[in-house]
């Protein structure tokens, strides 16, 4: 079969990444397939690059995934990534794919969701802290110690993907908030503040869909490690739920993923009434063990 790769410019840049985009035709040129490399910029994720294939279902078992996988990871060994990151659902052509071309299993994660018509407890904040919400941009006031809070989320199991230090500033807090924004979604976040010291000390996100229905979506949450064991990652997360309800009526449900090594995490998420719904695992290739963009395969297996 006769397939032709053409490099795309991709609108999909951002302030610390950019992506590198292949379509792949055939010989009538019509489109079969595409494959997407993200590159970061910002120095700690410079030797990750992130991969996503798709092949057209009519088209698949035919090669050509196998050889946009070349085409991709060719490119990534070019702007000198040294790990390819490929999320796939577990159980599925696309995960067998990537483990027959050398891609192993980095990190696993649960996929779940909250109904919100599950009924959930209040529950109080711990002596010496306060909740505090907010929607979009965070206040003045908080920015700094909220920025310092994200700190809590460094410990957080990443399986055998270095993601690398994770730095963040006031500027690129602002920012992340901003680019919410301006996609028409709703960032909100409740945190918890200690009252002795005025400083938020542990927080969660959620984003909603800027109609206000279908599923909102889990961002983070974290806390910092000297205040862990107290409670506050449910307080945070019941009154999450009971301020998304209140603002928005119409929406449905909602999401959230956690790394299967973190039981804490998932129990929580249990308790809550958060319900699995599937499995996904980021599958990663060492770009500096194999050398795979040497040459094409010279007689793919059946592919996607």
């Amino acid at each position: 079969m006769s397939i032709k790769l053409t490099p795309l410019t991709d609108p999909d840049f951002r302030p610390f990444s950019r992506r590198i985009a292949w379509l792949a035709a055939d010989a009538a040129g019509h489109p079969v397939g595409s494959a997407f490399l993200r590159l970061h910029s910002r120095e700690s994720m410079a030797h990750l690059a992130e991969l996503e294939i798709t092949v057209h279902p009519a088209e698949r078992r035919r090669g050509i995934g196998s050889q946009l996988l070349y085409a991709a990871l060719t490119a990534a060994r070019d702007q000198n990534a040294r790990v390819v990151v490929a999320e796939v659902h577990a159980d599925t052509p696309s995960y067998e794919f990537l483990v027959h071309h050398g891609f192993t299993i980095g990190l696993t994660l649960i996929f779940a969701r909250l109904d919100l018509a599950t009924d959930v407890q209040p529950v109080h904040p711990p002596a010496g802290y306060r909740i505090v919400t907010w929607q979009g941009v965070v206040p003045d006031e908080l920015v700094q110690s909220f920025t310092d809070a994200r700190t809590g989320m460094d410990d957080a199991p990443t399986g055998a993907i270095d993601y690398g230090a994770d730095q963040w500033d006031v500027a690129r807090t602002r920012n992340a908030a901003e680019v919410i924004a301006q996609r028409g979604e709703y960032l909100m976040t409740v945190a918890a503040v200690e009252e002795a010291s005025g400083q938020v000390v542990a927080f969660t996100e959620l984003v909603v869909p800027g109609d206000g229905k279908g599923d909102a979506q889990n961002y983070g949450t974290a806390v910092l490690p000297a205040h862990r064991g107290r409670g506050l990652a449910r307080c945070l997360k019941t009154e999450q739920i009971r301020w998304v309800r209140t603002a928005f009526p119409d929406l449905g449900g909602l999401l959230t993923d956690t790394v299967d090594t973190n039981v804490a995490m998932r129990h929580l998420n249990d308790a809550l009434g958060y319900v699995p719904t599937h499995t996904v695992h980021r599958c990663v290739f060492d770009l500096t063990a194999a050398q795979p963009a040497d040459r094409e395969p010279a007689s793919p297996p059946p592919q996607r």
